[in-house]
């Protein structure tokens, strides 16, 4: 896969400032670091996107999430290791994300509804919004995520 720009943010900077400032502001808000990456990673999940997986999963080990929690996060809805206010977090995640085909269903607002304070859920909207974008910028311009590390010969 070759990159269809290399960056983008030099392209459009103030539209770039605009996006670290709306993040700053969510990472701001009060919602837990930790939820913050497992929606970020989520989203990124569905939207199939390499360059903010390697980003968030990083981001989420570096903030003291376990392998097994990153690992099953497909099937959160099958596993016992999420809170409930982490599953309504992931519902409202995936129904906005895929929010042309799932509309935003009542039943995943109730779950938003029952975990998030008003105040809580326009942040955690916005984080979703974000991370789509980021994610749709990163898609569309084939953006690369670093390399591994070569393996060392023993």
């Amino acid at each position: 896969m070759s990159p269809r720009l290399t960056h983008p943010q030099k392209l459009a900077p103030a539209a770039y400032k605009a996006m670290v400032a709306l993040e700053t502001a969510i990472h701001d808000s009060g919602l837990e670091p930790g939820l913050i990456e497992l929606v970020k990673l989520r989203a990124s999940q569905i939207n199939g996107c390499a360059f903010c997986l390697h980003m968030h999963a990083s981001d989420a080990r570096k903030g003291g999430e376990s392998e097994m929690r990153i690992y099953l996060l497909p099937a959160w809805r099958e596993s016992s290791l999420y809170t409930p206010r982490e599953r309504a977090a992931l519902a409202w995640t995936e129904a906005l994300t895929l929010v042309a085909r799932t509309g935003a269903p009542d039943e995943d607002y109730a779950l938003l509804k029952a975990e998030f304070s008003e105040a809580e859920q326009v942040n955690l909207t916005m984080l979703v919004g974000a991370i789509n974008a980021w994610n749709r910028l990163a898609v569309g311009f084939r953006l690369a995520h670093p390399a591994a590390p070569a393996a060392v010969a023993a």
